[in-house]
């Protein structure tokens, strides 16, 4: 039954300021362009590694046929995920193959056939507890969309010492270019909107806050509608305006603007009672439930100035990344490709990678504006790096360190806090690559450890 808006304050002013971050030029060229499914290629890679944690082993073999959301392997590991065929076909080869940032992980080729059958295993999901939510959320697939990939499911799993009272559905897409989190709240709507029900009769949370920046007026207005038509007897879910600053969409970051709450260094956000998703999870969780399809396709951006028409596509996972570009319209060879956004994305030396769940963007710049060109001076201690810096280090203090492999001295610091955002990089005047610098200092410090 429709409420009266004025009856429930649906939208929420942000509990506190974010520290530090920056102002990029959004450049959301794809916004108002609706998603475009694609043709499938001849052949997907599907890496068994696509998240945090263990590795998939294969449960398939070279030879056997498999059906569109068929299992290609799965880990006993806690902290993991299965990897579901996007396809239907044969499987020709097992074999290690590179992928995203340079990682080799063991890889399904699979040669596509021209049916693209559904496995006929597949069926609607019964989820009544939060037990039931979370085997839903790790048998679907499903992990972090735009970040490392943690697998959801150990975010939803339930904790007697520290209940979840607040769920953040994370919606801030804060980085420049990217508009796939845009589209999923233009199109999948209602199935967002069904996704939070779920969600909020199983957790039984206190409040749902649904985190976006105030740049995108056209989905903060549906979602308020939705919210509006659809909101429970409690009036849990409420839409919250985040200003328009990077890094907003960090889980740290979004969990202490929505609900004042710091988490502590290596802690999860159900340490302080909160669980975040990003959007478009929640849409792939509630499909997953409602048809049994896992995750096995991402919406992504491909933009960039190198790109004649910015657009949002349907990629089947596993789709290398030459075979996407195929079908976009380029404006001049690309001179630096960026899977991610330009804040914390990697840039490829090849395009012979699959797409992978986490990709939600694939970004091409001619070399005139690739901004990584300019040259590096010596930092000059003007203090904008440790400004602009979320978690307020020290970012040439690390730099010193990780030159001269100081384990000591990186941990004092606090190097393990880095969410790796990219804002210390953005904010210095000499260009220096300090988030390089960062994640050198952290794996330095990591190695330390073993």
């Amino acid at each position: 039954m429709s409420k009266d808006k004025n009856q429930s304050p649906i939208l929420l002013k942000p509990a506190c300021r974010a520290r530090g971050g920056v102002h990029p030029v959004h450049n959301k060229f794809s916004a108002e362009q609706e998603t475009v499914k694609l043709p499938l290629p001849e052949r997907v890679y599907i890496p068994l590694r696509q998240h945090i944690g263990a590795p998939c082993l294969p449960t398939v073999s070279v030879g056997d046929h498999v059906y569109v959301g068929t299992k290609l392997g799965d880990s006993d590991a806690p902290v993991s995920a299965p990897v579901h065929s996007s396809v239907s076909g044969v499987v020709e080869a097992i074999t290690p193959m590179a992928g995203v940032g340079g990682g080799i992980a063991d890889t399904v080729v699979i040669l596509v056939d021209e049916c693209q059958q559904d496995d006929p295993n597949l069926h609607p999901i019964t989820v009544e507890t939060a037990d039931d939510l979370v085997k839903a959320a790790r048998d679907c697939g499903l992990v972090g969309l735009g970040g490392a990939g943690f697998p959801t499911h150990i975010k939803l799993k339930p904790n007697q010492d520290q209940p979840i009272d607040t769920l953040i559905i994370n919606a801030a897409e804060c980085e420049p270019y990217i508009t796939s989190d845009y589209r999923a709240c233009m199109e999948d709507g209602e199935l967002i909107m069904q996704g939070i029900q779920t969600l909020l009769r199983t957790l039984q949370v206190k409040q749902v806050i649904i985190g976006i920046e105030n740049n995108k007026p056209k989905a903060i207005e549906k979602l308020v509608a939705i919210a509006h038509e659809q909101q429970d007897e409690q009036n849990r879910i409420r839409v919250m305006k985040l200003p328009s600053h990077y890094p907003h969409g960090a889980e740290k970051v979004l969990v202490q603007v929505a609900t004042g709450r710091r988490i502590a260094m290596g802690a999860l956000p159900a340490s302080v009672g909160c669980a975040v998703m990003n959007i478009s999870g929640v849409a792939v969780l509630q499909h997953y439930i409602n048809t049994g399809m896992p995750l096995t396709r991402r919406r992504v951006t491909v933009d960039g100035w190198a790109v004649k028409r910015p657009q949002n596509f349907w990629v089947p996972v596993g789709m290398l990344v030459q075979d996407l570009l195929a079908h976009v319209s380029l404006k001049s060879a690309p001179h630096k490709i960026i899977m991610g956004g330009p804040m914390m994305g990697s840039a490829q030396y090849t395009t012979n990678i699959p797409v992978v769940k986490q990709t939600n963007a694939v970004l091409l710049f001619d070399q005139e504006n690739d901004l990584s060109a300019f040259s590096q001076g010596p930092c000059i201690r003007c203090g904008k790096c440790v400004a602009a810096c979320p978690m307020s280090l020290m970012p040439t203090l690390i730099e010193r360190f990780a030159k001269t492999n100081d384990i000591e001295n990186l941990r004092r610091v606090g190097v393990g806090v880095c969410m790796e955002c990219g804002s210390c990089a953005f904010n210095c005047p000499a260009h220096r690559p300090l988030v390089q610098y960062m994640r050198l200092a952290k794996e330095i410090e990591r190695k330390g450890r073993t």
